[in-house]
């Protein structure tokens, strides 16, 4: 059953805190990546860009050892600071809408190669052999697997008396998301965290596939090297606190078609409703949204329109795919495709409907989100999800707590 163990963490020091952590680096435009870069000596990014400091644009190896080289400047400079001993982390982020809490710990990664770390996507193998060199050059993981469990009573119960005490790190940051963190050392509590998940059936990936896959490559190469490369930073979190967003859908063209023969083709497995200028959002599964020349339409299965046979039938994700994506509109490999783009559903309708009126695509599809059970079927199932089926939030920022791997 899973394994998780404490860690002695590097992490930022707490005056600095604010200042050095990061999103992830492609949640920045270039405007708000050069802003941070030219004026935020202290980000996590000044790390993850190295080549900035130099007006220049590096990558592959030499890339990797000048960010190790920037990561050991932030340790010397005691902007990032080494524990003494190994704890677990209760983290908390509460935004203007949300609040999550839950435990960053290493997570075994012989529990992802024995599948009790479940997935719900494929992974691309060039993506996992980069990713794996990238750890094993610069020597450390920054961003946390998201890991979810069902909720559970004794768990929250020493997250809620842990919480009553005076957290480490209490700060606010530019985006309105107020971040505190406690740490666990007392043993006794980390024994008991770590019994409590050790008769857990199964933990299921929430985010981080390609994450969790690289570093059971580099437990693979590194072999008995130290036991610190057997385990990969998580961020543990219960189901009730997930929240999925949907991926939109946009296509370039209609394959051919015309308006009017696509709409009779879509006829054939989905009650079709013309609503104008309304903006359609669906409210369940199997009820979708489409923007197609200046309207909305609300497309409803037909209930013989698709026959469901495994979980995977069952997601709305894959049901566009077969009935509409691929036979009608030529749709082949979702993740290679020029003619399809893909925004979250946090950016909501508005965004597709935009681009779609500025001519850079000819349709839109809005999809219900789908849910935590919907994942957990097809992670049960051995099956995956297409490319793109959830957005998960909570994404944690890089360069608080950092898991760096030992090697003696």
């Amino acid at each position: 059953m899973p394994s998780i163990i404490p860690f002695k963490a590097t992490r930022a020091t707490p005056a600095k805190a604010p200042h050095l952590i990061s999103r992830t680096y492609q949640d920045y435009d270039m405007d708000e990546l050069e802003a941070q870069l030219k004026y935020n000596p202290y980000s996590f990014l000044q790390i993850l860009n190295p080549g900035y400091k130099f007006s220049h644009d590096i990558s592959g190896n030499e890339r990797f050892n000048l960010v190790r080289n920037r990561f050991l400047e932030f340790k010397e400079e005691r902007h990032l600071i080494t524990e003494d001993t190994s704890c677990f982390y209760i983290y908390e982020n509460v935004d203007p809408h949300h609040s999550y809490t839950g435990i960053i710990a290493g997570a075994n990664t012989l529990d992802y190669e024995n599948n009790h770390i479940k997935r719900h996507e494929n992974t691309l193998h060039h993506k996992e052999v980069l990713f794996k060199d990238y750890l094993n050059t610069v020597g450390f993981n920054a961003e946390p697997v998201l890991l979810t469990y069902k909720d559970d009573d004794s768990l929250n119960e020493i997250i809620a008396n842990i919480k009553t005490t005076t957290p480490d790190y209490h700060f606010m940051t530019t985006d309105h998301n107020c971040h505190q963190v406690w740490k666990v050392a007392d043993e006794h509590t980390i024994d008991t965290i770590q019994n409590i998940f050790s008769q857990k059936k199964n933990l299921y990936i929430a985010d981080g596939h390609h994450r969790t896959a690289s570093s059971h490559l580099l437990a693979q190469e590194m072999g008995s090297k130290h036991d610190s490369y057997n385990y990969f930073m998580s961020f543990l979190i219960a189901e009730s606190q997930l929240n999925i967003y949907e991926f939109n859908r946009l296509v370039k063209d209609l394959n051919g078609l015309s308006k009017e023969q696509f709409l009779m083709q879509l006829d054939q497995h989905f009650r079709i409703q013309n609503r104008g200028l309304e903006i359609y959002k669906p409210s369940k599964k199997h009820h979708f949204s489409m923007y197609l020349d200046g309207e909305f339409y609300s497309l409803y299965l037909r209930k013989d329109g698709h026959e469901i046979k495994t979980p995977l039938d069952d997601l709305d994700t894959q049901m566009l795919y077969d009935l509409v994506l691929k036979p009608l509109l030529g749709i082949g490999d979702l993740r290679t495709d020029s003619r399809i783009d893909y925004s979250y559903g946090k950016s909501d309708l508005l965004l597709m409907k935009d681009r779609i009126d500025r001519g850079k695509f000819e349709v839109g599809f809005g999809l219900f989100p789908a849910t935590v059970d919907q994942m957990k079927s097809i992670a049960d199932a051995d099956l995956t999800m297409p490319p793109k089926s959830t957005y998960i939030r909570p994404k944690l920022p890089s360069g608080l707590i950092i898991y760096e791997f030992e090697n003696e």
